[in-house]
């Protein structure tokens, strides 16, 4: 859908939504939230940008929110991916913002590391320190 609600034409990149028996109906005990997520006609809007090509399928090419604000500071989420994705046992990242009561917003990471590989948050926090000298630390774990 386009920010409008608009359904679009194939391989235009737009919010994908979803709704069907398998799809929740909202967060429980949540209105707030499920208000946010579900719209009136019981779309749920999973943040995801994506395309639908012609077969049907559906690429995931980006995000809604792209960026967050941590403390008054605009934060880009992809830029501390492809940071993160420096690091030779990163296989895949993810970041995203969690409510913050001091900042507003934290900065979250969800990392797989490639194989079998191992790797202590102390490891990736030292990563970070030697190759952003801007990095405070954080809170890693």
């Amino acid at each position: 859908m386009d920010k409008q609600g608009a359904t679009l034409p194939l391989g235009a990149s737009g919010e994908l939504c979803t709704r069907g028996y398998s799809v929740m109906r909202g967060y429980w005990n949540d209105e707030e939230r499920t208000r946010e997520s579900i719209d009136a006609a019981g779309w749920m809007h999973t943040g995801d940008l994506a395309t639908i090509d012609e077969a049907g399928y559906c690429n995931i090419v980006g995000r809604v929110k792209d960026m967050l604000i941590r403390g008054g500071e605009n934060v880009y989420l992809r830029e501390i991916e492809e940071f993160l994705f420096r690091h030779p046992k990163v296989q895949e990242a993810q970041v995203f913002g969690v409510p913050d009561e001091k900042f507003g917003e934290e900065i979250c990471a969800w990392i797989v590391t490639r194989g079998d590989a191992k790797m202590s948050a102390d490891e990736l926090r030292e990563f970070c320190k030697v190759n952003r000298p801007g990095f405070v630390g954080g809170s890693i774990s």
